[in-house]
């Protein structure tokens, strides 16, 4: 008991560091793990993911990523147009990257296993000059 008073320092930062340590683990798991726009397309060349955009139609329509799926955020409970295969990637996109984060909530909710929202939305997409359209 003496050794553990004497030295309580050593055991705090014992603690500290492990907990540093673990702590991208934990969030990981918590949240829902983004991709920066590179992984995305990563993703779908390697893995056939699916690039879903959750932006509300008229949104979309003044500029999406090259392929990506309108899905507004306000049906992706009761949509159908979502694949029916749920253990491919999905990938969320909106114009900031927001609604995404809490679209992967409510499709993880729904049994898809690989869900991403891509970090930055839209705007990271245009920055990474990959193709966008305009419907």
């Amino acid at each position: 008991m003496t050794f553990f008073l004497n030295n309580w320092f050593l055991f705090a930062a014992a603690l500290i560091s492990g907990g540093l340590l673990a702590w991208p683990l934990l969030s990981r798991r918590a949240g829902a793990d983004s991709v920066t726009p590179a992984g995305a397309v990563n993703l779908i060349n390697r893995e056939r993911g699916v690039l879903i955009d959750v932006s509300e139609p008229a949104e979309y329509l003044a500029g999406h990523a090259g392929g990506a799926k309108n899905v507004p955020f306000g049906t992706l409970e009761t949509s159908t147009d979502l694949p029916k295969n749920k253990s491919i990637p999905l990938l969320l996109m909106c114009p900031t990257g927001a609604r995404a984060h809490r679209a992967a909530a409510i499709l993880r909710k729904r049994g898809y296993d690989k869900v991403s929202p891509v970090a930055g939305g839209v705007a990271a997409w245009r920055e990474a000059n990959l193709p966008t359209e305009r419907s």
